[in-house]
């Protein structure tokens, strides 16, 4: 950087010399600042300074026109311009005391990028100026755009079926003894759940179950129902904190078909028969834990009214009702917990518990579906449902407690 400045103002002062005096002045004053440069660069710059001069302002460069034109005899020794024999003198003067300075050579320029020594006379500019032109002002293009707004979407529709077979078969001289036998289930459960994220939700499920067995014991009926269930649970939330929520809940449920015991006529089941309706006011508590694998929600109302319907007459008593009366009305407490486990990838743990009284009699049912998914449409299911209801007639061995169970394998289907 030295080197460059050094070279820039002994170039601006030889340019200014030249039009003050002769080579040997222009000499003695360019030796004078290679000696004493740093007192000596307060210089100013000639307006009219020769465009030639840029050899001595540019860093110090080897060029092969001084050298050529030094060694050159006879007339062709005489130089025309003036200015170019004294940039020529003082270049060599460079190259033969200071070739410390000389950092650069003119082939090396050239293989750089040509060099223009067509350069005869001062380069000045001619600047013209023009009138300001006012910016010219583009006007937006306004196109038609169609706004479509979609309005939200609250509603969340899931669902879950499976259909399952279980096959038995034993010979007649079996050792053991036993029947052969085919069973069949399936079931269908339907979400459709609304949420406005403003403190409000209705949660709205079906489920429908129905089963069928045979056995070669039973000379009455070619087969009977061994699951059979309608329910349909609807539930309207106004949000009270951040899990709970003042709710109403309507439970209703009854069956498809008749309900039979093996070789025996008498119906014990029907459609409507019973069918129970169950309205409660109370509140619902929202369940998620292990990272959203154990979700559900619990549900107690402390005000409940429960309605009860027996359409056949010789079932009356057998569901707590009186003769010729086929509705019962009560009120009570009720309380509705639902729970989903996933228990690892494949195993899922579903259990309903509903517990009704008016003090007076008491309802509970326990549901438990165990599910063993063995790819995306194969499963089996184990179902076990315990019941207590002391409102019906009372068994000598088991007394109020009932209990269904099967096990099953077959197709399942979830979206």
């Amino acid at each position: 950087m030295r080197k460059i400045i050094l070279s820039f103002f002994i170039g601006l002062f030889f340019c200014i010399s030249l039009h003050a005096g002769n080579d040997s002045l222009l000499l003695r004053r360019y030796m004078y600042l290679l000696h004493d440069s740093k007192e000596n660069l307060n210089v100013s710059v000639h307006a009219d300074a020769d465009a030639r001069c840029y050899r001595l302002f540019v860093p110090p460069t080897f060029y092969h026109s001084p050298v050529s034109n030094s060694f050159r005899f006879g007339e062709g020794s005489k130089y025309i311009d003036a200015t170019e024999n004294a940039i020529d003198k003082t270049l060599m003067y460079i190259y033969m005391n200071r070739p410390d300075l000389v950092e650069n050579s003119e082939t090396r320029l050239l293989a750089a990028g040509k060099m223009n020594d067509g350069i005869t006379r001062p380069i000045k500019q001619n600047v013209m100026l023009a009138e300001k032109v006012e910016p010219i002002v583009e006007k937006p293009i306004v196109e038609p755009v169609n706004v479509f707004v979609s309005k939200p979407n609250f509603w969340t529709i899931k669902g879950d079926y499976y259909l399952q077979f279980l096959q038995n078969y034993i010979s007649g001289n079996w050792y053991k003894g036993g029947e052969s036998n085919y069973s069949m289930v399936g079931s269908i459960t339907m979400e459709a759940n609304y949420n406005n994220k403003q403190r409000m939700k209705w949660d709205n499920k079906l489920e429908l179950k129905l089963g069928f067995q045979s056995s070669r014991s039973d000379s009455l009926h070619s087969f009977k129902a061994s699951e059979d269930l309608i329910r349909y649970t609807s539930k309207l939330g106004l949000q009270a904190s951040k899990k709970w929520y003042y709710t109403l809940q309507l439970i209703a449920n009854t069956q498809f078909t008749h309900g039979y015991k093996s070789n025996d006529p008498f119906v014990y089941s029907d459609f409507l028969s019973p069918l129970n309706i169950n309205l409660s006011l109370g509140m619902d508590y929202s369940l998620e834990a292990l990272n959203k694998k154990l979700t559900g929600n619990l549900h107690i109302a402390p005000i409940a009214y429960n309605f009860k319907y027996v359409k056949r007459d010789e079932l009356l008593k057998r569901y707590g009702l009186e003769d010729e009366s086929h509705v019962l009305h009560d009120f009570g407490s009720q309380f509705t917990v639902e729970l989903f486990w996933l228990l690892s990838d494949n195993i899922k743990w579903k259990t309903r518990l509903y517990g009704y009284t008016t003090y007076k009699r008491a309802e509970l049912e326990w549901e438990n579906t165990f599910t063993l998914q063995f790819n995306k449409y194969i499963s089996t299911n184990l179902f076990i449902y315990p019941r207590f209801d002391d409102g019906a007639a009372r068994d000598g061995r088991r007394g109020y407690w009932q209990l269904k169970e099967y096990l099953s394998l077959g197709f399942n289907y979830s979206f």
